[in-house]
């Protein structure tokens, strides 16, 4: 079960004008299941987006950076779970295209026009005939109304959909930000593991937005680890069409882009912690904060050594204080002049290790009492500077070897 995680009020997620989504049922890889997407964007939309760094990306990656590279106004987005398209090779890409020059077709533009998103299983050739059956389904269901059935159309491991919602007020007049994500296993920065699409109706200049992307990328989904394993798959797109009836955003010095700023970093914190709550075989939720770094970099990567390591991440499953491992992780961050003596930490408010030692008044019920909780906030101070960091973890249980021991099954 997800730590704290609902499934969305489809009441809540307000409609955003330009964007129009439609689902449908392909039997990708299981029948019976919402397993295609797709998105249909207004003409004059900003579409900017942040993909995966793994060298062994996946091919609908390789055609979406290809498509937005060139310079086409996007109209569509098709996704597809169960099948990942990825470690196929030349027939992959040649079915990520197929999919696109479809997609165009029914919906009236080019094919590079279209961005394709595939999830689910590597190295398993795409059933490109199914997902092309599929297409005219979900077309024929497209509705500005349609966030929630698109939130579970994208699902793969995930046992809710996810979505979130905020409605701003820029020049006087309303505009909302709204979005969706799919990832529940191989969740590591670089970006993590998943699939994300947000939209506003809010109008921004396309390069002001590539960068706004960017800045929405680092503050959320790059800060979330699961299992530290880094996908073929993975990408965000923000789209702003622009339907509002507010002016256009074009300079970063325009006193509204921070409420725009604000409310998109919002709304990808919230999917990006819902990745975490519903990390595969998940019982809590864990903050990891380390503070007086020398730098951001430094105290990031103090962070994740933390929160990537098996050995803390079971500790908490157990509820187990043995939190020795929390300061092995931080010595083992790669921090060469770091000085131990002057490192602090804390579990919740329990002051556990004070100048690198375990603090006098530390008891390990009250590290075992902070420990059973399901939200858990570690907080480690360096005393190196003034900079700090924050990362979203998770526990690492059984039912995370059982779900990926019978993936495939």
């Amino acid at each position: 079960m997800p730590v704290n995680l609902a499934r969305p009020d489809p009441a809540s997620l307000l409609a955003v004008g330009g964007v129009e989504l439609g689902w449908a049922q392909g039997g990708i890889r299981k029948p019976g299941r919402k397993d295609v997407l797709v998105m249909r964007i207004c003409r004059g939309a900003s579409v900017a987006g942040v993909f995966t760094r793994n060298r062994f990306c996946a091919a609908p990656v390789l055609v979406c950076r290809e498509h937005l590279a060139s310079g086409n106004e996007i109209r569509a987005l098709i996704v597809n779970t169960g099948n990942a398209n990825a470690g196929t090779g030349a027939p992959g890409l040649s079915d990520a295209r197929a999919t696109c020059a479809e997609g165009a077709r029914l919906l009236g533009c080019a094919a590079a026009q279209v961005l394709p998103f595939s999830t689910g299983v590597i190295m398993e050739p795409l059933p490109l005939q199914r997902l092309l059956a599929a297409l005219p389904q979900a077309v024929g269901r497209l509705t500005p109304q349609g966030w929630a059935e698109a939130a579970e159309s994208i699902m793969t491991t995930d046992t809710v959909p996810k979505a979130a919602s905020r409605g701003i007020v820029i020049d006087g007049r309303p505009a909302a930000v709204t979005g969706i994500a799919k990832g529940a296993g191989m969740i590591r920065p670089d970006m993590a593991t998943m699939l994300a699409f947000i939209a506003t109706d809010a109008a921004v200049a396309p390069p002001l937005w590539r960068e706004l992307t960017a800045a929405v990328a680092d503050a959320s989904f790059n800060r979330i680890t699961v299992d530290g394993d880094t996908s073929t798959n993975d990408s965000l797109i923000l789209i702003a069409t622009g339907a509002s009836a507010a002016a256009p955003i074009s300079s970063a010095d325009d006193p509204r882009l921070d409420v725009l700023r604000g409310a998109l970093v919002e709304v990808a914190q919230q999917l990006a912690q819902a990745i975490v709550r519903d990390g595969e075989g998940a019982t809590k939720f864990i903050e990891v904060v380390v503070e007086s770094a020398a730098t951001t970099e430094e105290a990031s990567r103090v962070a994740y050594s933390i929160a990537h390591s098996p050995l803390v991440k079971t500790a908490f499953f157990a509820s187990d204080p043995n939190l020795g491992r929390i300061l092995a992780a931080v010595g083992n961050a790669g921090i060469a002049d770091l000085e131990p003596g002057r490192v602090q930490l804390h579990l919740n408010d329990v002051w556990v290790a004070r100048d690198g030692g375990r603090h006098p008044q530390y008891r390990e019920e009250d590290g075992q009492k902070a420990m059973t909780g399901s939200e858990i906030r570690v907080r480690v101070g360096l005393g190196r500077g003034s900079a700090s960091s924050t990362v979203w973890t998770c526990d690492l249980s059984h039912d995370y070897v059982r779900i990926n021991a019978d993936y495939r099954s």
